[in-house]
């Protein structure tokens, strides 16, 4: 049995290299007319995964036609026999030539009003299909694979959930040069990583004898970030909630915090310079900063919802986790506070733990919600372990945050000993029962099922756009660095 399956392994590869290989070479004649077949492109860049013919075609047909265009002939030129074989012969050779050029020049492409939403709004998705071609096309049909049903009505959900994919299917009717776009709505209830594609194109001649289906490894990534909740709402203090913040005085500057300039002295930096304001004034000036008071914040997330990770998950609870920890970064991260995340759950389609080093960048609080979203029910290893391993890496002054939906023994001898140690240490629980009691002056918050934010399905649309305006797109991150 496992003899058959490498063989159909090795079958596989060569016929995808096979087609690789052809789709070159086409590639290669074609640039000598200037007349490229994007279809041809995408083959060769292995774009395309695999194609299919179908036919209804016989191949007596052509032989039956020459025989009809003989007995004609020798039937003294007889019109019937005559029209039938050469109707037979043209409706064979236009059918070829159609189904040969029937995807040539078509393209599926997707576009997103936005592609990182929180839990419940709408993604608007345009699809826009093109014929960039003279030969119309009677029929063109689109099998686009989504993670999510685009249909509102109940029973086209049930049948995806039941065939375990969503398959949105698009039917035209192009005529040449024809650009044609549809829009619909995708609304995901839960946080992640999801793909949509990769699309089969399907056509065919005129006649329908012939049918060409191509599979385009055409993907498009969407992110729902965790659900963000008030502090308030979730049981925790709206001020202050891991402990009173003292700074008498600040040894340090940030660099990033720029309160001003004055005029060089010679103790100062060479690097300090500030050379746009020096060309201006006529004279060196020396960029002055803020001391460097700002909080540390590092989050670690426990995604085991058990004692021990083998025995299964809770996945409302581990839900509830991951809102909880993005909640506490969005605080973090309105407060002007360097904010981390550490996550003992495994990025998908990979091993490795989720790792965001704290940072105080615009862009911070968007690589935090999308390593949350990121995060998977796999352990890989105890969360206590993970807190000792990246402890010796953040700041002394870093507050970690510990937030997790079960307290075991290891657990609590971990945040003891980086207590003892010297470090702010906070636990966050979501357990049934409170911490255990006579934790000395360790900080910690018990956070039940039934605290207001798990009693909402969504938050208002207010309070989910306030949280997105603090998240910057990439083009106003680049005409900030551009004015800077």
């Amino acid at each position: 049995m496992s003899h058959n399956i490498f063989e159909i392994h090795l079958t596989v590869r060569e016929s995808q290299k096979n087609l690789r290989q052809k789709a070159r070479e086409n590639v290669a004649r074609a640039m000598l007319t200037g007349r490229v077949d994007m279809a041809d492109v995408a083959a060769a860049r292995g774009l395309v995964l695999r194609e299919r013919e179908n036919s209804i075609f016989s191949e007596a047909w052509i032989p039956l036609a020459l025989l009809f265009l003989i007995i004609g002939f020798l039937a003294n030129r007889n019109v019937a026999m005559l029209a039938l074989g050469g109707i037979l012969l043209l409706i064979v050779g236009v059918s070829t030539v159609w189904k040969n050029n029937a995807l040539l020049g078509v393209t599926y492409e997707r576009e997103f009003n936005r592609t990182r939403v929180f839990p419940g709004e709408a993604i608007e998705m345009t699809v826009v299909v093109s014929n960039d071609k003279i030969l119309p096309l009677t029929w063109l049909r689109f099998r686009d694979e989504l993670p999510i049903s685009p249909h509102a009505d109940v029973i086209s959900q049930m049948a995806s959930e039941i065939a375990g994919r969503h398959v949105l299917y698009n039917s035209y009717s192009m005529q040449g040069r024809e650009r044609i776009r549809r829009q619909v709505q995708l609304v995901f209830p839960r946080r992640g990583y999801y793909k949509c594609g990769p699309v089969t194109y399907e056509s065919g001649d005129i006649f329908t004898l012939f049918t060409i289906e191509r599979v385009h490894n055409a993907t498009n990534t969407l992110v729902v970030y965790p659900q963000i909740w008030p502090l308030a709402e979730l049981g925790l203090p709206a001020k202050e909630p891991f402990g009173e913040l003292k700074v008498l005085r600040s040894l340090f500057t940030d660099p990033v915090r720029t309160q001003g300039i004055r005029d060089y002295r010679p103790r100062d930096r060479f690097r300090d310079v500030h050379w746009k304001a020096t060309a201006r004034r006529g004279q060196l000036q020396t960029k002055i900063y803020d001391p460097s008071v700002g909080m540390t914040l590092a989050l670690f997330l426990n995604v085991a919802t058990y004692p021990k990770h083998w025995m299964g998950f809770e996945p409302e609870l581990l839900e509830r986790a991951v809102s909880v920890a993005a909640s506490i970064a969005n605080y973090g991260f309105q407060q002007s506070w360097a904010v981390g995340i550490y996550a003992n759950g495994s990025v998908p389609n990979s091993d490795q733990p989720i790792r965001v080093q704290p940072g105080r960048s615009p862009e911070q609080l968007a690589h935090v919600l999308e390593a949350l979203a990121a995060v998977t029910e796999f352990a890989t290893s105890g969360i206590e372990v993970m807190m000792l391993r990246q402890s010796p890496s953040l700041p002394w002054a870093a507050t970690i945050v510990l937030v997790t939906a079960v307290v075991t023994d290891e657990i609590m001898v971990a945040l003891l000993r980086l207590k003892e140690a010297g470090r702010r240490v906070v636990l966050i629980s979501l357990a049934d029962e409170a911490p255990p009691k006579g934790l000395g002056n360790l900080l910690s918050y018990h956070i039940p099922s039934t605290v207001p934010a798990f009693q909402k399905r969504y938050l208002a649309a207010s309070t989910t756009e306030a949280a997105l305006s603090n998240i910057p797109t990439p083009e106003s991150i680049g005409l900030e660095l551009e004015e800077v």
